[in-house]
């Protein structure tokens, strides 16, 4: 297995934990949340894959998939929005299709697929964002969007299975 299929096979991974997780949830649940300060499910889903659309894009360098989705959010195309500091009224008020959250992260994971076909160990030794000590290379920027997206699809199914137990 060469560093590509690694990558494209950690990414294969969400995918599927983001299909089991929209699976059979209309849009109440995924709405659900165990507080009225927690994540709900469907805002995980989304936010993981705002994230991946963003961070892949960036260093592709390409449009993010967003544009062609955010309608279908009744969200603005504003390409800054992934949820990072979102309140918790802001969440609140997310709701969501499940075929639409898995049809945005399809979309999102076949650009990111796509671009993970042309990595090479140069393009993952480039450096991104000299703003940290030591500065982030794509490689680095990968594992932290895996890293991340795996950790929101576990808190995911974490709220999911709490629903479902109620």
């Amino acid at each position: 297995m060469n560093t590509s299929e690694t990558f494209r096979d950690a990414f294969g991974r969400i995918r599927e934990l983001v299909h089991k997780i929209c699976d059979g949830l209309d849009a109440d649940a995924l709405a659900f949340r165990p507080d009225a300060d927690a994540n709900s499910i469907g805002w995980l889903v989304w936010h993981l894959t705002r994230v991946q659309d963003d961070h892949v894009a960036e260093i592709a360098g390409r449009e993010q998939a967003w544009a062609a989705w955010a309608d279908r959010f009744g969200m603005e195309p504003d390409p800054q929005n992934t949820g990072y500091g979102h309140t918790t009224d802001e969440v609140a008020s997310f709701r969501a299709d499940a075929g639409v959250l898995a049809e945005y992260h399809d979309a999102v994971h076949e650009q990111t697929v796509t671009y993970l076909h042309t990595i090479t160990p140069e393009e993952l030794d480039r450096i991104i964002d000299f703003g940290w000590d030591p500065p982030v290379s794509v490689g680095v920027r990968l594992v932290s969007v895996i890293g991340d997206d795996l950790q929101h699809a576990g808190q995911a199914a974490y709220v999911k299975g709490l629903l479902e137990r109620r």
